[in-house]
């Protein structure tokens, strides 16, 4: 990518901040540092990595943790490279030709049980919370804003309900047309999210039936969902492919700049705070290399602080650094209008929304096995888990896949470097990897992530109890 992809050449492992800072010896013969965290976590068993991202700017942590030297400090050689889309980057980790890789937070759950490509992954950093969007194209738009209540100033009232969209589907319904919204795969957030937002709203977004061999989503549908990757969505939409589409940014407001469709709802209003990327390594790499995961951990948390820290202070800067080329690659006014603390939606229309993208506020960067479960309840939902499983089976793979064990020895070692504060944390004595339980969706139904079965019975659409399709 640019000169710090290439490793350093030393005759010995790079120390480690905490080890620079205060002037350690390195005793050659042995290669040992003293001090208590270096000598606790132990020198990375593989240094020259290799990590994969898909160009959105919640991929965020990894450049951050580059540019700054974060990864150099844990003795680490890191080199970041865009993939094509979800299914090559998440191969690519399996077949061992990237160490991690910015996810989905689906994927490693998808991948672990089965659904598509069978590999166990795990993760043990949440990259960040929030930060996709609903647009929809500016014809569609123009018929669901007579259903859409308005203020004084004749803004729409938000959050915008898909009620406002069902006229619209059932129109072109009535007409014999086909209604099609994009997603970006079939096990991403934004697939669960717009699924979400659409049944709330009383629209079929169809079902899965792997078991019969169909995995197109759209058994029963009103809305037909359909992939399409991240960057391609403004285009497909103005060619009149899809109708609209659920991704994140800067997908959404690259509509808005372009003129061609209007974001309806971000997922913030839809789930507030809501998990959204992780990052994701092969369980066969991290048994490997165990002290170089608590490494790659520490340097994102690191980077994931730096980018909320001082009220978001360093934004336009990781904006900038987002902009270019190498990594996201959109102009810098599209990636600044969510990055810096706002969304526009309809052109003009543009809102204080400070937490539409959390990196490190609110624990976001904790994996929490409560957000593992929720994606698994929404793979029940709609069908891609064919059978009913209980809740003992939902907590089994939230914990074979969701790793805060590892997550705790990254923020003990930073804390014990004196980098980070033990408040900044979870309180990892009592932490038992469950949030309260949330009431903050658009259709107001209540999550307790130690409740599976009971979340999906509260729901009039999707699977639920003993439903097969």
């Amino acid at each position: 990518m640019n000169m710090r992809s290439l490793k350093t050449v030393l005759p010995f492992p790079k120390l480690t901040y905490s080890a620079k800072k205060i002037g350690v010896s390195l005793l050659v013969g042995s290669a040992l540092l003293s001090g208590v965290a270096q000598a606790e976590l132990g020198y990375p068993e593989k240094e020259e990595l290799k990590f994969g991202f898909i160009k959105l700017t919640d991929m965020a942590p990894l450049a951050i943790a580059y540019e700054k030297g974060y990864f150099e400090d844990e003795g680490l050689y890191v080199t970041l490279e865009a993939q094509a889309n979800w299914k090559v980057l998440l191969d690519r980790v399996i077949d061992g030709q990237l160490d991690g890789a910015h996810m989905l937070a689906g994927q490693p759950l998808g991948a672990t049980i089965g659904y598509g490509t069978k590999a166990h992954i795990v993760t043990a950093f949440s990259m960040d919370l929030n930060g996709n969007g609903i647009t929809v194209s500016n014809d569609v738009w123009a018929e669901m804003k007579k259903n859409i209540p308005h203020s004084a100033d004749g803004k729409p009232i938000h959050p915008i309900s898909a009620s406002a969209l069902k006229p619209v589907v059932d129109g072109y319904k009535a007409e014999g047309k086909p209604f099609k919204m994009g997603m970006v795969f079939p096990v991403s957030t934004h697939n669960y999210e717009l699924r979400y937002w659409l049944a709330a709203g009383g629209i079929h977004p169809g079902y899965y039936a792997p078991a019969k061999g169909d995995t197109s989503g759209q058994i029963d549908a009103d809305a037909l969902l359909s992939v399409t990757p991240p960057p391609q969505m403004p285009a497909t939409m103005e060619a009149g492919t899809i109708h609209g589409y659920c991704v994140g940014e800067p997908w959404n407001q690259q509509a808005v700049f372009k003129g061609i469709g209007v974001p309806v709802i971000t997922d913030y209003e839809i789930w507030k705070n809501n998990p959204e990327k992780v990052f994701g390594v092969s369980s066969g790499w991290a048994e490997k290399n165990p002290n170089t995961h608590i490494r790659v951990v520490k340097a994102m948390i690191r980077a994931a602080k730096w980018l909320d820290e001082n009220n978001n202070a360093n934004r336009p800067e990781a904006v900038e650094i987002l902009s270019r080329s190498d990594y996201v690659g959109a102009d810098y006014d599209v990636i600044a209008n969510s990055m810096t603390g706002t969304f526009e939606y309809e052109k003009g229309d543009k809102r204080e929304v400070p937490d539409f993208n959390v990196f490190f506020r609110h624990n976001a960067t904790y994996p929490y096995y409560s957000d593992a479960i929720w994606y698994l309840t929404q793979m029940r939902r709609w069908g891609q888990i064919a059978e009913p499983k209980s809740d003992e089976w939902f907590m089994k793979i939230a914990k074979d896949v969701y790793r805060p064990d590892i997550y705790a020895q990254a923020a003990n070692a930073l804390i014990e470097d004196g980098l980070m504060k033990a408040n900044e944390f979870p309180d990892f004595g009592v932490e038992d990897g469950f949030k309260p339980v949330q009431s903050d969706f658009i259709d107001g139904v209540s999550y307790d992530g130690k409740r599976p079965n009971d979340y999906l019975k509260s729901f009039k659409i999707g699977l639920k109890g003993d439903d097969q399709i």
